[in-house]
């Protein structure tokens, strides 16, 4: 009896059944689920295209634009652009993660740090970055360091504030019983400190990848000679309605791609804690 009234309460409630299968499949369901909005979308989409709703010159079906990417992809100058764009993000995102948690850890371990960091922070984060650009492209020229720069700019706070806030969330007992144990400081920081604060920095992370997907683009689409910012600007010159999609779904697709990399990693270290 009591068996019975747990089962409907359990599928009523949402909350996953235990026992490693039921838990694979539970996953896979929530997988489908997340992926009926998407196709939904799609198809309409596809739908209102077919039945001439829409101009094509306007608003190209969906099947018309992954043709349009599978011909692009036979093309190695395709290619060129699409590595330089990704080159550009990954190194911008990089050195915004490495000084983000260094400075967010700083902040923590100083007083006089954590002063100087809250009021550049209070002062820069609002700033739209895309605006430092023209400066930028004066100080750092034309081709690629200027595009880094503005990534890193634009990446760089929501790393730091979240490394900031999860160090300050970090339980000082443990802190205090590794020092009592003999840990160096040093030592505390990369083995106490760190592994707490690695699934909020990651969350911060995930952000800061969004973020530096949307100004890569940007960027090579107000001033770049390459990539697929670049790619869109030109078949939007020339009213080229199909090839601007193209480099849309690219930079989806690479967003994508980063978001789930970054969450695999999450749910792994979840599992291992």
């Amino acid at each position: 009896m009591g068996q019975a009234m747990t089962r409907p309460a359990t599928a009523a409630s949402g909350v996953m059944p235990p026992g490693p299968r039921a838990a694979v499949q539970w996953r896979r369901l929530s997988f489908f689920k997340r992926l009926l909005s998407p196709l939904a979308a799609l198809i309409i989409w596809e739908m209102v295209c077919r039945l001439g709703w829409v101009e094509p010159q306007l608003l190209p079906a969906p099947t018309a634009i992954v043709v349009r990417m599978i011909d692009l992809a036979s093309a190695a100058e395709f290619w060129q652009h699409f590595g330089i764009t990704l080159y550009r993000l990954v190194l911008g995102l990089v050195i915004a993660i490495v000084l983000g948690v260094t400075l967010g850890l700083a902040a923590q371990l100083s007083r006089a740090s954590a002063a100087v960091l809250d009021a550049l922070v209070r002062l820069l984060a609002p700033i739209p970055k895309i605006a430092l650009y023209p400066a930028l492209i004066l100080i750092l020229g034309f081709e690629n360091l200027s595009k880094i720069a503005l990534i890193v700019a634009d990446a760089l706070f929501p790393i730091l504030m979240a490394t900031w806030a999860a160090a300050r969330s970090v339980d000082q007992k443990l802190i205090w019983s590794a020092r009592a144990a003999g840990t160096s400081p040093s030592a505390c920081l990369w083995k106490v400190t760190l592994p707490a604060i690695v699934p909020t920095v990651l969350a911060g992370v995930r952000v800061a990848g969004v973020i530096a997907c949307v100004i890569v683009f940007l960027a090579e689409m107000i001033a770049s000679t390459d990539g697929l910012g670049h790619m869109l600007t030109v078949a939007a010159r020339a009213y080229r309605t199909l090839d601007m999609f193209v480099p849309l779904v690219w930079i989806c697709a690479v967003g994508l791609a980063l978001n789930t990399f970054i969450g695999f990693v999450q749910r792994k270290l979840d599992h291992s804690g």
